[in-house]
């Protein structure tokens, strides 16, 4: 019987840097620095293959011994990129993990990077032992979201391209970090705008739990207290490490 995996690596695409680490499974954290390089201008596959392996290397991953799992800002059924949020329009329709793993001459697990957040803080951060609905929203450049059921994940869902009745625009362009730091919000302008999301996913899925990701979470004090909700809201324990912890537990699976 095969010995089971106690390490595995992840790697977290995202619109402005790719990151990675090596990721002790029983604790889910990392053992090892965590790598991060610029993305690619454009963020066209091949580029972003050429900084995923630099930060493999940089890390002294060679070899296939060790799971990798590679988070992505885009729907992922089937190995293949759907949707292409904050990279290159070659990304849709793509045959992504193929591609991967042929660049890299190893197998991978590809997967969306809210999806993979909301694995890491369900096995190992603030959703752990959580029942019913628990919904995971990552505030960074876009809004990710991860709907997860009793501890299992419902993928793919792109709850930040739900439409404001009445606007054109969608709530990840006016709710999302960046668009705090576009408008120049204070943070109490950004929680009216925040309240009114919440509100709205309140209303379409009755969570038990909110878990807030993304780099603004290490800034939860400024801005949940202000908020008003029925549901429990808390910041994401793993915060921008729950990409490449996540895609590394799911590759081990």
């Amino acid at each position: 019987m095969a010995a089971k995996t106690t390490h595995a690596v992840g790697v977290d695409i995202g619109g402005t840097g790719i990151k990675g680490g090596i990721v002790d499974l029983a604790q889910g954290t990392l053992v090892s620095d965590r790598v991060k390089v610029a993305t690619p201008p454009g963020a066209h596959p091949k580029d972003v293959l050429g900084a995923v392996k630099e930060v493999l290397g940089t890390l002294g991953v060679t070899d296939d011994k060790m799971p990798l799992g590679v988070a992505f800002p885009a729907i992922v059924k089937g190995g293949r990129t759907l949707s292409a949020a904050n990279v290159a329009e070659a990304w849709v329709g793509f045959e992504a993990e193929k591609f991967f793993e042929d660049g890299l001459g190893r197998d991978i697990h590809f997967a969306n990077d809210a999806d993979v957040a909301g694995v890491a803080e369900v096995r190992y951060g603030a959703a752990k032992g959580e029942a019913g609905i628990v919904l995971l929203t990552t505030l960074g450049t876009g809004i990710g979201t991860a709907l997860i059921h009793d501890g299992v994940l419902v993928p793919n869902t792109e709850l930040g391209h739900l439409n404001r009745a009445g606007h054109k625009k969608d709530f990840e362009a006016w709710t999302a970090y960046s668009a705090m730091e576009r408008d120049e919000l204070t943070w109490k302008k950004w929680a009216e705008r925040l309240q009114v999301y919440y509100d709205h996913l309140e209303f379409l899925f009755s969570p038990d739990l909110f878990v807030v990701g993304g780099g603004v979470s290490k800034h939860a004090d400024e801005f949940l207290p202000l908020l008003k909700l029925s549901t429990r809201i808390v910041p994401a324990v793993h915060r921008n490490n729950a990409g490449i912890i996540g895609a590394a537990a799911l590759a081990a699976d």
